[in-house]
Formats: C-alpha cells, sequence, structure tokens
C-alpha cells in the first residue's frame, strides 16, 4: 500500500508539473485474461506440478492475469504502476509480502542525459531476463516454458540503462534485492547484481545475453549464485519465426557444493494469416540437485517438454488459444505417479 501511495504521488506530481500536458503523457491499459486448462494427471487438489505457476489449475475456469496499468512519460521522467490479480500473482508471488502480491509493477525513471538515451529507473521493474513475460498475449505459446517459470518475472532495485538513437543496442546494469524478490531475504545484507546485452544487427535478427549474480539462500551467506541467460530471435521470412534459448545457473545445493542448472528451450512460429498463427515449442530442464525445484525424486528434476499452439485473432482486442502439452520426466514426477504428463489448456484474451 505504501508504494502504491507513492507511485500515486509521483504521478498526480508529474502531472502537476506538465499541467496542460499531463493527459497527453498519462496512458491507461488494461488485460484479463481467462483460461481452462486440464491436465490429465487429475491432481485431487486442482494444482498443476510445483514447477509451474502459470494457469496453474486444473478442470475449473479461471483467470490467469487480470492487470491495470497506468504509464506516465514525460522528456525526462517516466513512472509505470501496474495493479494485478489472478493465478500469476498468487502463486508466483506468494512469498512475498501481502501488500506486494498485487504489485504488478511500481517504478519511477528520470533521464540522465539530454543527448543520450541513459536512464535510471528504481523500484519493482520487469525482469531483464529472458523473452517470455506473464503476459500471454505477448508471447509465442499461451503457457510460459519451464525455463521462464523458474527464473524472474520481475525484480526490485536501480536500473541504469543505455539505448542507441537507431535503438538496435540496449544495454543495462541492475542492482537487485535478490532473485526475484521485491522485499529482501531477512539475514541476507549484501546486493544482488546484473547485466543485459539486448542487440539488433538486423530488422530480421535480435541477440540477447542477461545474467544475475548475487545469493537467494537465506540460511548460507557465503553462497553465490550466477546465472546466464541467451536467446536469439530470428525471423527466417514474414510468416516463419524462430526463438531459440539457454539458460545456465550455479549455485549450491548444499553447506559446502555448488552444484548447476540448465534448460534449453526452441520455438518455431508459423503466421498462416493475420488472425491466425501457429507454434510449436521443444524444452528440456535438469536441475538434478534441486537447486531452482524441490522435488522428492533421488536424481531431482529433469523434463522434457513439447508442445503444440493454436491462435486465432479474433479482433484487435480480442484473442483465442488453444495449447497441448506433454512433459516427460526422468523418474515418476508427477502427481499420477507417471513420469509422464499430458495437458490441455485454452484461454481467452482481452487486451486494451
Amino acid at each position: 500500500m505504501k508504494i502504491i501511495l507513492l507511485i500515486v504521488f509521483i504521478l498526480q506530481s508529474a502531472s502537476i508539473f506538465a499541467q496542460n500536458d499531463s493527459l497527453k503523457n498519462l496512458t491507461f491499459s488494461a488485460y484479463a485474461e481467462l483460461y481452462y486448462s486440464y491436465d490429465f494427471a487429475k491432481p485431487a487438489n486442482h494444482e498443476k506440478p510445483n514447477f509451474i505457476y502459470n494457469h496453474k489449475r486444473h478442470n475449473e475456469i479461471n483467470a490467469n492475469l487480470i492487470l491495470f496499468k497506468t504509464n506516465y512519460s514525460a522528456t525526462n521522467i517516466r513512472a509505470n504502476l501496474g495493479l494485478m490479480a489472478g493465478n500469476y500473482s498468487r502463486y508466483n508471488l506468494s512469498a512475498e509480502p501481502a501488500w506486494a502480491r498485487h504489485l504488478y509493477e511500481a517504478n519511477i525513471g528520470v533521464k540522465l542525459s539530454k543527448e543520450n538515451n541513459l536512464w535510471l529507473d528504481a523500484g519493482i521493474l520487469p525482469s531483464h531476463i529472458g523473452f517470455e513475460s506473464a503476459i500471454s498475449a505477448d508471447c509465442w505459446t499461451l503457457t510460459r516454458s519451464i525455463l521462464a517459470e523458474n527464473s524472474p518475472y520481475y525484480e526490485t532495485g536501480i536500473k541504469l540503462s543505455y539505448s542507441t538513437k537507431k535503438g538496435n543496442l540496449n544495454l543495462a546494469f541492475l542492482v537487485l534485492n535478490g532473485w526475484q524478490r521485491v522485499k529482501k531475504l531477512n539475514l541476507v545484507q549484501k546486493p544482488s547484481f546484473g547485466i543485459q546485452v539486448n542487440y539488433k544487427p538486423s530488422e530480421k535478427l535480435l541477440l540477447n545475453y542477461s545474467n544475475f549474480t548475487g545469493t537467494d539462500i537465506q540460511n548460507n551467506y557465503s553462497a553465490i549464485r550466477t546465472f546466464h541467460n541467451l536467446y536469439m530471435q530470428f525471423d527466417m521470412s514474414k510468416k516463419l519465426g524462430m526463438i531459440a534459448g539457454f539458460d545456465i545457473g550455479n549455485d549450491k545445493y548444499n553447506s559446502s557444493d555448488y552444484g548447476i542448472w540448465y534448460s534449453p528451450v526452441l520455438i518455431m512460429r508459423y503466421s498462416a494469416s493475420k488472425q491466425i498463427k501457429l507454434a510449436i515449442r521443444g524444452e528440456y530442464y535438469n536441475d538434478k540437485n534441486r537447486i531452482i525445484i524441490a522435488t522428492n525424486t533421488l536424481y531431482g528434476l529433469r523434463v522434457s517438454g513439447i508442445s503444440g499452439n493454436f491462435d486465432y485473432q479474433i479482433s484487435k482486442k480480442l484473442q483465442f488459444r488453444i495449447e497441448g502439452k506433454v512433459y516427460h520426466a526422468g523418474e515418476r514426477e508427477f502427481s499420477n505417479n507417471s513420469s509422464k504428463n499430458y495437458s490441455l489448456t485454452s484461454n481467452i484474451v482481452l487486451k486494451f
């Protein structure tokens, strides 16, 4: 609540200084996603596996994300406030204080140079890691990859960013409260850091490297987590596109030993028409030391997945999607004591 009041005060103050231009600088948007998902493992508690945070509920109509955003943008100042509800906020922010669980973002930025696109932003920010967000309509597939579900969607801290005038190169350096944290963990005193390099050498190709260095283990102060995220987006033609990504991280899994987790992902999307898009995703996630994902299995989580996606754009503001997905684990990981898991998910998205 304190952060909400602060951002509201900032926006009101900015409007006063902007005087007659205030309404032009202030914009509002809304997003709503309703979904139905059927997990063929039929979990008794209606919850999908513990490494899934979006579209979490089985066999019920539910809201994954309802989001209201306001944005203020002027020559040398900008601010964002997003309030949300739904499965994403319920499950992905469950470890945060109650006041923070409905904040999608809350930040303010100041331009540091008149000639260059150099900004300093502070607050709750969208993650600098990965090509997926909680907003399904902005992603190539209806559901998120295991890679995205188990790396930060948001972060809190200070971000120094620079973009070239052409916009083909974006650089950022961040000082953070931790690995997807609004509130810093008790007993953890050291800050965490992040770097992003986003380069677009042509209209068809985008290259990105992001990293994280810090700590997220409350009872082991000497542990240092290092994480690297790489992805490429390539438009092979007007209709066919590809995203290839790879994540790898390193952290302690006990009091003395370090281990790694890693995940490759490949998505292909075909635009059959302006209204219809088809996508297929292949992925693999290996966390044998259970650093990121807790399991009861002997060798941790080792899961491969493949999904197929059909999108139909009903109108500019309304979209229908359906996706079939299968996971195959190295051990009997799923609620029906099986190494395989099948699911079918559909949603309706309203965006304006």
